[in-house]
C-alpha cells in the first residue's frame, strides 16, 4: 500500500478530526504516515461542526463532568491553547474566543479549510491519504500491533505495516447493535446526526487486540430533534437541533417532567432516550420563542426560527393561545394534555412563591407563562459516543489484562473515558488527543 519499503511510522485508521490532525502533525515532524478512511472522502463528522471549545478551567470541567477521567481532562485542558495555535499555523481562520453553552470557551473556525489543510500537509510531507480503504484486521506480532490488513477499493486485501497504529474511526454511533448494547436498548432506533461511516470499527479492532473498554452507559453526545423528521440532509443537522430545550419544559408520554431541562439540551437528550417511546413534548412560551427559538444559540452564529422549520418539515407542532388549550392536544399524539397543563401551572406557582438558588453553571428556571405556547414533539438524535477504548495520557491504548497494548493508539471518539454522561466539546478532544498521539508516534513503541 506504499511505495516506500518497510513499515510507516504511523498508520491512522479514520480520516476525521482526530485522525487528520494526528497524521498531519506527525508528518510535519518528519514521520512517515499513512491514513486510511473507509468513506468516499476524509472529514468525518467534523465537516458538520464549526467550533472548537471546551471547559475554561479544571474547576469547571470537574463541575460539569464529575465522573470523567481526570487525567484525560488535564491533557485536554493543558493542550487546548496549543491546539488552537496548531489550527492557525495551517493558515486556517480561527476567530477570537467566545462563550459556548454558558460554561465553555472556544473558537469558531473554518473546519472545511482545516481538514483540507491537514490532508494537504500530509501529502506535502510524503504521506498517503487513502479513501475507500477499510482496516479489517490488526496485524499482531507477539501481542504488539504492527499495522493492519486493509481492504482496498477493488476488494483486495493488503497489509499496511506500521510501528504505531492509531484508531480514530469516530465511535460506534452508526451501528444500531452496538448502540443498543453499550448505550441503551432504545438507542437501537436513534436518529443519526453524523457521518454514516463511524460504525464501531475502532472499537472492534481494539477489542481484537485485547484493549480495555470503558463502561457501558457512559452516554453519547447529541441533541433533541423534531420527532419523525428525517435527518437525511446533513446540512440540516444544526438547524433542526432543538437547542432551546434548556429554556423550555419537556414531558414524557405520561405527562411527567423527568429531567431538569436547564442542565442543557445535550444532557436532556440522553435523559429522553430512556423514557417510554424515547419521545417527549417540548413546551416553550412566547418569551422563549423570541429569545431562544428564533435567537442565536452561540455568539456570532445567526439565529433561525427552529419551530417554523420543524413545522415545515412535518413535525408534530402546535401553538396554544392559552394554557387551557393544552386540554385539547390531539388524542393520537398520546400525551395527557390536562395533566401537562396542570404541571406547568403548578411549576409556575412554585417558582412565583419562592426562587430556589441554582448552581452557578445552571440556568435559573423562570416561569413558562407568556402566551402563546409553542409545542413540538421531540426525540433524541446522536452525533458520537462516549464509551470507547481506554488510554493513558499519551493516548496509548490500555490492555484489558493490565498494562498497554504495544503499538496501539486511540483518539477522537474511539478513545473513551473522558466524558461520563457529560459533555464539554467534541472537536477539542479530537484535536488535542490527535496532536498527543502524533507526539507519541515519534518514538518507537516498547
Amino acid at each position: 500500500m506504499t511505495d516506500t519499503p518497510g513499515p510507516v511510522d504511523l498508520l491512522v485508521v479514520g480520516g476525521g478530526m482526530a485522525g487528520l490532525t494526528a497524521a498531519a502533525s506527525a508528518a510535519t515532524q518528519g514521520a512517515r504516515v499513512m491514513l486510511v478512511e473507509q468513506g468516499e472522502q476524509v472529514g468525518g463528522s467534523a465537516i458538520y461542526a464549526g467550533f472548537v471549545w471546551t471547559a475554561p478551567s479544571p474547576d469547571v470541567m470537574a463541575e460539569v463532568n464529575p465522573h470523567g477521567d481526570p487525567d484525560l481532562a488535564e491533557v485536554l485542558l493543558g493542550g487546548f491553547e496549543r491546539g488552537v495555535e496548531w489550527i492557525r499555523s495551517l493558515g486556517v481562520d480561527c476567530r477570537p474566543a467566545v462563550t459556548v453553552l454558558r460554561y465553555g470557551r472556544g473558537h469558531q473556525f473554518d473546519t472545511t479549510h482545516y481538514l483540507s489543510a491537514c490532508e494537504q500537509r500530509i501529502k506535502e510531507h510524503g504521506g498517503n491519504v487513502l479513501p475507500r480503504v477499510r482496516a479489517e484486521l490488526l496485524l499482531l506480532e507477539d501481542g504488539t500491533v504492527r499495522g493492519a490488513r486493509c481492504r482496498l477499493p477493488d476488494g483486495s486485501l493488503r497489509p499496511a505495516e506500521a510501528w504505531w497504529t492509531l484508531l480514530a474511526t469516530g465511535g460506534f454511533q452508526g451501528d444500531p447493535v452496538l448502540r443498543a448494547q453499550l448505550i441503551h436498548p432504545q438507542a437501537r432506533n436513534l436518529q443519526l446526526r453524523a457521518n454514516p461511516h463511524s460504525d464501531g470499527d475502532g472499537l472492534r479492532l481494539g477489542l481484537s487486540a485485547g484493549a480495555a473498554v470503558g463502561k457501558p452507559g457512559a452516554g453519547f453526545y447529541g441533541h433533541l430533534a423534531p420527532a419523525g423528521v428525517p435527518l437525511s440532509d446533513p446540512s440540516m443537522f444544526v438547524d433542526l437541533a432543538l437547542y432551546y430545550s434548556e429554556h423550555a419544559l419537556l414531558f414524557n408520554l405520561e405527562g411527567e417532567r423527568f429531567v431538569d431541562e436547564t442542565i442543557g439540551d445535550h444532557i436532556t437528550t440522553m435523559a429522553l432516550l430512556v423514557q417510554p417511546g424515547a419521545r417527549g413534548l417540548l413546551v416553550a412560551d412566547a418569551a422563549t420563542y423570541r429569545e431562544w427559538i428564533t435567537g442565536s444559540y452561540v455568539e456570532g452564529v445567526p439565529g433561525i426560527d427552529k419551530f417554523a422549520l420543524a413545522s415545515r418539515r412535518g413535525a408534530r407542532c402546535a401553538v396554544a393561545e392559552s394554557m387551557e388549550e393544552f386540554d385539547f392536544l390531539p388524542a393520537d399524539w398520546g400525551y395527557p394534555g390536562p395533566k401537562i397543563r396542570a404541571a406547568i401551572q403548578a411549576l409556575n406557582g412554585d417558582l412565583a412563591a419562592a426562587r430556589t438558588p441554582r448552581p452557578p453553571l445552571v440556568h435559573d428556571r423562570r416561569v413558562i407563562a407568556e402566551p402563546p405556547f409553542y409545542v413540538i414533539e421531540a426525540a433524541p438524535a446522536i452525533t458520537f459516543t462516549f464509551t470507547g477504548l481506554l488510554t493513558d495520557r499519551q493516548m496509548r491504548v490500555r490492555s484489558g489484562a493490565g498494562g498497554l497494548v504495544p503499538g496501539l493508539l486511540a483518539a477522537g471518539a474511539d478513545a473513551g473515558g473522558l466524558y461520563d454522561r457529560a459533555y464539554a466539546g467534541g472537536l477539542a478532544p479530537a484535536l488535542v488527543f490527535g496532536l498527543t498521539a502524533a507526539r507519541t508516534a515519534l518514538t518507537r513503541p516498547r
